[in-house]
Parts: structure tokens; sequence; C-alpha cells
């Protein structure tokens, strides 16, 4: 597969040319969008109420309840789809905080360093050194459970990496001719940031605030499983953290755990996948990694035999 020119990028527009010629892209943005009309629907298509019992305690899947049921005799498949809407709200709620706060974060340093890149990346690495599933433990546990206090636990702690890679691409942009001209021009620091600077830096943004959100996921199914999330909401991670806590796993319930476990790995995939083919199409430092989505094959050098490689 051939790279993508930065013209044509410009040209025909990022997204489009990344799903285009990544196919790793459309696999990650059809996941990910059914899930998200998934959650969105899911009010009016749940077969049944998350709130009635509406079948036997740990009843196995049938023909009317399709996963099952919980130790509650409430569908499975009903929960699932109204935990997807609470969960995928947590996971883009705090990759907006993440990427607001990093991008944010990630542009003041890069394009004004000197000792305000200083101070910014020295907050940056002091953060970005901590484990962030301990920490956010700590911080849900001294807030108490509560999906407001998850959903700025982990933006808070996410925007670390945003903000790093956002840095490095401004500090690249701003050493631009057009940047250089702008500012001789007499336009001020606001003007170029917002004109020249965001635009640019801007796609790198999406493809890491993509990234950022399977993280996000994982970070609110861990502190749900925890006990660090209010149990009163319907989560993917409060259905698990019920489903250990009330011998799912002894009873032979596999079907309280399983389906579960498969839609987080499936939402986690797709933003993986989407978040990668947008980065790799940026960056073609990327496209000779062993993570890229693209294939290489041995040419023959230009003026040597026909065995030569």
């Amino acid at each position: 597969m051939t790279a993508i020119a930065p013209a044509e990028l410009r040209r025909t527009g990022i997204f489009r040319t990344v799903l285009r010629e990544h196919k790793t892209a459309v696999a990650g943005l059809v996941i990910l969008g059914f899930f998200v009309v998934l959650a969105i629907v899911s009010p009016y298509l749940a077969p049944y109420s998350i709130t009635e019992r509406s079948c036997a305690v740990f009843e196995p899947p049938s023909a009317h309840h399709w996963l099952g049921c919980d130790d509650g005799g409430v569908d499975m498949l009903s929960l699932l789809m109204r935990g997807g809407q609470t969960s995928l709200v947590v996971g883009f709620a705090a990759t907006l905080v993440a990427m607001l706060l990093g991008g944010t974060v990630g542009i003041l340093s890069g394009y004004f360093g000197g000792w305000v890149d200083a101070v910014l990346m020295r907050i940056t690495d002091v953060l970005l050194v901590l484990p962030d599933l301990v920490l956010a433990m700590v911080i849900a546990a001294v807030w108490g459970p509560s999906l407001f206090h998850v959903i700025l636990v982990i933006g808070l702690l996410e925007w670390t990496t945003t903000a790093r890679i956002v840095r490095a691409e401004v500090m690249s942009l701003r050493e631009r001719a057009y940047v250089k001209r702008a500012r001789g021009l007499g336009a001020s620091n606001t003007r170029v940031i917002v004109r020249h600077i965001l635009p640019q830096a801007g796609p790198l943004l999406i493809a890491n605030t993509v990234l950022t959100v399977s993280v996000a996921i994982y970070l609110e199914t861990a502190l749900a499983f925890l006990g660090l999330e209010d149990p009163s909401v319907t989560t993917w991670g409060t259905i698990l953290e019920h489903a250990f806590a009330r011998t799912a796993i002894s009873s032979g319930a596999w079907w309280a755990i399983v389906p579960d476990g498969f839609v987080i790995a499936a939402v986690s995939i797709g933003c993986f996948l989407l978040g990668r083919a947008i980065e790799d199409a940026l960056n073609p430092r990327l496209k000779v990694s062993h993570l890229s989505g693209r294939r290489w094959r041995v040419r023959v050098l230009a003026g040597r035999g026909a065995d030569a490689r």
C-alpha cells in the first residue's frame, strides 16, 4: 500500500483519506459506531426493563433471553445495552476533559517554550510516572463513589500523554515558514495559535483522543469493579462487579461475565484500530513499525541484477 502524501491529506481531508487507505480504520469506525448507535437507541430497543425481574436467577441463554439473566433475574442483553450507554458517556466525557487539558498544556508548552515549557512539562512528568490505576483508586476513594468523580479522575489522569504528543507537534509547527511569517507581520500569539497551530495539530489531537477513549472505559471498568463507583448506576464495570460479587463464577453463569468482557474488549479494539490508523497516516515514522497495518514487499534495487534484493 502506498504512503499518503501530505498534499493529498490536505486536499481530500485527513479522515476521508484515512478511511479510504486504511481498512483497519474502517473496521474500527464500524465497531465504535455500532456501539455508539446501540447506546443511543438502547432505551427504545432494550427488550426488558433493567429494574424489574423478567426471568429466573442466573437463567441460561434462551430464545427469550439471548444472553441469559443475572443474579437478580434481570435480562443481560438489556443490562449490557443500558450499561453501554453510561460507560460510553463516561469514556467520552473523561476523554473530553483529558483532550481539553492536555491539548491546552501541550500547545502552550510547545509554542512559548522557555520557563512556560519547563514548568508545564515538569508537572506533566510527575503525573506521567505515577500509576494511573493506583492513583485513580486513591482519588476515587477520597472523593467518594460518584459517576461525576470518576469522570474527573480519569480526565485529570489521562491528559499527560496528550500534552506530550501535542507539545512535540507544536514545537515543529512553530518553526514553519508560514508561522514565522505571520508572527513577523505582527499577528498576535492568540491568532497564530488559533489560525495556524491548532488546525495543523487538530488531527493528531483527535487521533490521540480516540485512543484515550478505550483507556477511559478501561479505567471506569476497573474502578467500578473495585467498588469505587456509584453502585446504583448501571455500567459495564458495575455489571462485572456485581457478577463477581454475587457468585456468578461458582454458579457457572458464564453469560453474566463473558458478554460484558467481550463488549469492553470490542470497543477498545475499535478505538485502537481507528486511532492508530489516523496516527499512522499523520506520522510517517510509524509506517515502518511493527504495529503498522501496512504491508511491504521486497523490491529489486535499481541498477542491480535480477537476483538483487
